[in-house]
């Protein structure tokens, strides 16, 4: 064939494929999951539901007010229509099931729910406004249950002074503490202010229908032991010094999960947005999260304001003197984190943490979903696995975009950019991100050590999906083998470092699927065999923006691609692409002809 403007292209040895191929008979097709097919695996592989999750009863919140026991709050004092209502001073002891409607002011005062174990009973709260300086606000102490219901168009406070001082053996350190199992509902809202100590704390069962909250915390903003548990048309607001949602059972560790189906959370907080011990269900859902101040302060940022109200001044004697703590001192600052598996099978996420914005210290599935994510550290990071098989994914900033031991791309859409690898699979547990944030405490950093403990059974496999890679690292690290058979890849890295379009241990092979890579020729690697032609090119140093094409034979037009970062080398190879035949290659104007591999 007529060469005309070549430049040289050198077929690097190291870029060779030795290994013989064959047609694409055997290549795997894209599979992209509809939405329609995504709901359907909700039912079947959902390992909780709404039926598991909620009673009835959770969702009730009509009530008779003629047959409902009225508590008016006047200041100091109280008044009740039933004796089951105990009333000293600014105590209001709640002491038998039933339904219990409350109003008006109490200062400095306490609603005290003290009944049978066997009881439960509806709190109706009608336009209140509770302060208690030195405890809770609302104290559940004894009952089987408690439903708190938010009465259509008011406006509930309940606040803490600013100390908690104890008043029985339990450790009240909330504005609204209980000892039993508690639900929210109704369609009003509660606003609730804790400038020392945690906004809502629930030692069982904490559940959430309906309502509108907005919860200002020096601490955690929502905390339970065994479950927190929000669906419905609830609408969560927290700003939280730690946690804006933490569920935690340090003696039970099928306990301490959280399930969301349906809801708008709002959250700030220094610590995590939302964390939990056991596991994790997100079957939908609206989240907007800020953890750590974000991924600005991924790296060591000195700062005073941990645990602070309202981002004020840590008091003297407690500000760090020194960011050289070690990491057992540091504090987590994910987005959304869980010790065990996670499952996200829909809803709307923004995040943006200063560590990883979703995190696993097992294995994540990503069913579906759409995900605006800002991380300092990981995007998402799993331990163990991380599955994706539908999403649209948009990581506009992070350290390595997938972090995982094995990562298994089956479809979605997935665009990132990343700092240094864009998937990453090694072994061992993540011991990156816990340095930085806005917290004083945190020194070192990150740096270029790496976050996972390298290792070569980590596993990449893409099979669908589109997969857009923007990295300044390795656009594909395998500490272990690299297995592409279909889907829609794109890579674009620098020019500069120790840093590969493709990075593997023990093989890469592409079997399916397109694959466009662009970066430096200092460490590169091609793929160890295929089904499909591949061409690897070292094209000198191109400028961002110069054009590649890919013809064949018949002049048909298999790549155009303009990569928006400086390159070296090119790698291509698609279902079209056959081994023994011959390909022109144009990188700008020059081009060239080139038997596929």
């Amino acid at each position: 064939m007529k060469k005309t403007g070549m430049i040289l292209f050198i077929l690097l040895l190291m870029l060779s494929l030795s290994t013989g191929c064959s047609n694409q008979e055997n290549s795997i097709t894209e599979s992209n999951n509809t939405t329609d097919n995504n709901l359907e695996q909700i039912s079947n592989k959902a390992s909780q539901s709404d039926a598991d999750m909620f009673t009835d009863r959770d969702y009730r919140t009509a009530y008779d007010e003629n047959e409902s026991i009225l508590i008016h709050l006047n200041g100091d004092s109280a008044t009740a229509s039933s004796n089951s209502v105990k009333i000293s001073g600014s105590t209001v002891q709640i002491t038998e099931e039933a339904t219990y409607i409350i109003s008006g002011t109490l200062n400095n005062g306490i609603i005290l729910v003290d009944a049978e174990d066997t009881a439960k009973l509806q709190i109706v709260l009608n336009g209140v406004s509770i302060t208690n300086e030195s405890s809770a606000a609302l104290y559940i102490l004894s009952a089987d249950k408690v439903f708190v219901t938010l009465a259509e168009g008011t406006e509930n406070t309940l606040a803490n002074g600013g100390s908690f001082i104890a008043i029985d053996e339990n450790n009240i350190d909330a504005v609204v503490f209980s000892k039993q199992d508690l639900t929210f509902n109704g369609t009003g809202n509660l606003i609730i202010t804790s400038p020392n100590g945690n906004g809502i704390v629930g030692k069982d069962d904490l559940v959430f229908t309906g309502g509108n909250y907005t919860i200002n915390t020096s601490s955690h903003g929502i905390e339970a032991n065994d479950s927190v548990r929000i669906t419905g048309t609830t609408q969560i607001t927290v700003d939280a010094g730690k946690d804006g949602i933490h569920c935690e059972n340090n003696d039970d560790t099928s306990l301490g999960f959280i399930y969301i189906s349906a809801g708008t959370l709002n959250i700030e907080a220094e610590g995590d947005g939302i964390s939990a011990s056991a596991y994790m269900q997100i079957v939908d859902g609206t989240f907007s999260v800020l953890a750590g101040g974000g991924s600005e302060n991924g790296s060591s940022q000195s700062s005073n304001t941990w645990g602070a109200f309202m981002g004020g001044d840590m008091p003297p004697g407690q500000q760090s003197s020194s960011n050289t703590a070690t990491t057992e001192d540091s504090t987590s600052m994910k987005g959304i984190k869980t010790s065990g598996t996670l499952n996200i099978f829909s809803g709307s996420f923004q995040i943006n943490s200063s560590d990883d914005c979703i995190h696993s210290n097992s294995s994540i599935t990503i069913y579906g979903g759409t995900f605006e994510l800002a991380s300092g550290d990981d995007a998402v990071h799993a331990d163990e696995t991380l599955t994706v098989t539908a999403c649209d994914m948009n990581i506009s900033e992070s350290y390595e975009g997938l972090e995982a031991l094995h990562i298994d791309i089956q479809g979605g859409t997935i665009k990132l950019v990343a700092t240094d690898d864009g998937l990453n699979a090694a072994g061992g547990t993540d011991s990156s991100g816990t340095i930085g944030g806005r917290d004083g405490m945190f020194g070192g950093g990150r740096g270029g050590m790496g976050g996972m403990n390298s290792s070569s059974n980590g596993t990449i496999v893409i099979s669908g999906g589109d997969l857009y890679i923007n990295a300044s690292g390795d656009g594909i690290d395998a500490n272990g083998s690299l297995e592409i058979g279909g889907g829609y890849t794109v890579i674009v890295g620098p020019t500069q470092g120790d840093t590969a379009t493709l990075d593997y241990d023990t093989t890469a092979t592409i079997t399916g699927g397109t694959f466009i890579g662009t970066g430096s020729a200092n460490m590169a690697q091609t793929f160890s065999s295929s089904q499909q032609g591949v061409i690897a090119l070292s094209v000198g140093n191109q400028t961002a923006g110069t054009n590649i094409t890919l013809k064949d034979s018949n002049e048909n037009i298999l790549f155009d691609f303009s990569p928006e970062l400086p390159y070296n080398v090119v790698i291509l190879s698609s279902p079209d692409m056959i081994s023994g035949e011959t390909y022109t290659v144009t990188v700008g104007t020059s081009s060239s002809s080139f038997e596929a591999k």
